[in-house]
């Protein structure tokens, strides 16, 4: 397959670095994966085929099975993160891993349910991947995506994201790895003292150091990050078509969006 090139301005291959070394799934993402798909009631998972656009590991793919999903597709592009997400996906053999990038997903009016949690916000053309994965969507079924907000996030938007921008973004991975020992101390000290006040500082206080590196390395890393507000989030989910816009505040610093495609006879 030769890759789209809007894919290369966002970060498919180092993300498939850090999913190649934090591969495993873990009782406490199931926790995530709930507040990240807040937006969609948990029944209408129950029996549904989903497609997962941005699998990563496929940790989000797993625990929509354990949510009662009937099976689906989970895509990717980088051949490490696919390689972990087919491992970690044996056990569900009703989920297909393709290779594949969010702009070209061919299937039209399938999935009862197209998600994407944690990549739109790392994309060159957001709204243009909205729209595909709406396509890819029955009549009636559901769009679901969980961005970063912009909201209680000031001072990440201020002061780190230029530091990500201009050096992070830019340095080799493995030594982006190394330093994200230091910046994980750093945080760790400082929510021990009791910084941040809301629901997503108190969540990462009671993870693990190993864990919490998770996540800091993948704050370091991407060349592409937006932080939306809710009016820019709900916009992009009504301009690709979806009624009933639900959006829920996660953790009080993202959004989980969804919204529903409309059947053929509705206006």
């Amino acid at each position: 397959m030769i890759e789209d090139p809007r894919a290369r301005g966002g970060s498919a291959d180092r993300f498939g670095f850090s999913w190649h070394i934090f591969h495993e799934i873990l009782p406490e993402h199931h926790e995530q994966f709930l507040h990240w798909s807040a937006a969609l009631p948990r029944h209408i998972w129950r029996g549904a085929r989903f497609l997962d656009a941005g699998c990563g590991s496929g940790r989000n793919s797993h625990w929509a099975m354990i949510e009662g999903a009937a099976g689906g597709i989970a895509i990717d592009l980088d051949d490490r993160s696919l390689a972990v997400a087919r491992a970690n996906l044996k056990r569900h053999p009703s989920i297909e891993v393709r290779r594949q990038s969010i702009y070209d997903i061919p299937e039209e009016n399938v999935f009862d349910i197209a998600f994407s949690i944690g990549v739109i916000h790392h994309l060159e053309e957001p709204e243009a991947a909205i729209r595909r994965l709406v396509q890819a969507t029955r009549p009636g079924g559901h769009v679901l995506i969980w961005v970063y907000g912009k909201e209680n996030m000031a001072w990440l938007v201020r002061f780190f994201d230029p530091v990500r921008r201009t050096l992070f973004g830019r340095m080799p991975l493995r030594m982006v790895y190394h330093l994200s020992l230091y910046v994980t101390a750093l945080v760790w000290v400082a929510l021990r003292f009791g910084f941040g006040r809301i629901a997503y500082y108190r969540l990462l206080r009671r993870l693990s150091f190993p864990h919490l590196r998770v996540i800091v390395f993948d704050q370091m890393i991407p060349r592409i990050a937006n932080y939306w507000p809710r009016d820019t989030v709900e916009k992009m989910l009504s301009g690709a078509g979806l009624k009933d816009i639900q959006l829920v505040f996660a953790n009080e610093m993202s959004w989980s969006g969804s919204g529903r495609k409309p059947l053929l006879q509705e206006p």
